[in-house]
């Protein structure tokens, strides 16, 4: 056989990715088909077709009772007030979230809120003292919300989050769909600007957080969040100005900043 016959006979070259890039692909074309088919959705029909149809049964909300929290929860609880909602207690909440988180599941008649703290084995090995927030808050924040959440979301295929394009940085290119990490993530609110927040509030009889009328926009953990007196870091409408201020530092974590990639080492640890 000449070689360019012999060539002619070969299976065509077929360049693959390594196959543990195989999934990620998946779930990635997948966002991108759900983003397409769903686009023209409003927010609670968007809410009604993930947590009723797409991921019924296999879906969670991850909620940190904020101060624009509420509005989120609402329009779940009008889907569905029985779908899990996973709180991050990292045992440094200021009370007057506590207090917040009670009173809406009271007032949204929520039947599945899930308060989930870090492992007993973390905290000692890493912050017996309580306070790596202040020697090394990325370690803290993946040892406190990071390494929880994803242990909280065991059995689910998709959560639902809050975030909102204004709120800059990284979230201005956000789509209703993400592929994150094994999951899908879905953002119903996107497209909300702090008038539509506003609006709902009034027009749904929603209690407000008890801090926002106190000077904090965002409320954290109370060690990193402070009262906003102007020219903070934080979104150009300075939603979430105050949190971590004059670090640098804008996200937790859970929406997989890069150092939060992969479980800790304890050379993190300084």
């Amino acid at each position: 056989m000449t070689q360019a016959a012999e060539s002619l006979s070969r299976p065509p070259l077929v360049v693959r990715p390594p196959a543990n890039q195989d999934d990620g692909l998946r779930l990635s074309e997948r966002a991108r088909l759900l983003e397409q088919r769903y686009k023209g959705l409003n927010s609670i029909q968007l809410l009604d077709t993930a947590i009723n149809e797409i991921f019924a049964g296999r879906i969670a909300v991850v909620s940190s009772f904020g101060t624009e929290s509420a509005v989120l929860l609402d329009l779940v609880a009008q889907v569905n007030r029985h779908t899990p909602v996973i709180f991050l207690e990292t045992g440094k909440h200021f009370p007057e979230t506590l207090a917040y988180r009670d009173t809406l599941i009271d007032k949204l008649g929520l039947t599945d809120v899930r308060s989930v703290g870090p492992a007993a084995d973390d905290l000692n090995w890493a912050d017996q003292d309580g306070t790596l927030w202040r020697r090394n808050p990325d370690l803290c924040c993946q040892l406190r919300k990071v390494l929880p959440l994803e242990r909280a979301l065991s059995g689910f295929s998709a959560w639902i989050n809050g975030r909102k394009r204004f709120q800059g940085g990284q979230r201005q290119s956000l789509g209703l769909f993400e592929a994150a990490g094994s999951r899908i993530k879905v953002n119903p609110l996107v497209t909300w600007g702090t008038k539509d927040l506003a609006r709902a509030f009034v027009e749904r009889d929603l209690p407000r957080h008890p801090l926002g009328a106190q000077g904090y926009p965002s409320v954290g953990c109370a060690p990193c969040t402070s009262k906003v007196t102007g020219d903070e870091d934080g979104a150009a409408d300075g939603s979430r100005a105050g949190r971590w201020a004059g670090s640098g530092k804008t996200e937790c974590g859970i929406h997989k900043a890069p150092w939060a990639s992969q479980a800790p080492a304890k050379g993190l640890l300084r």
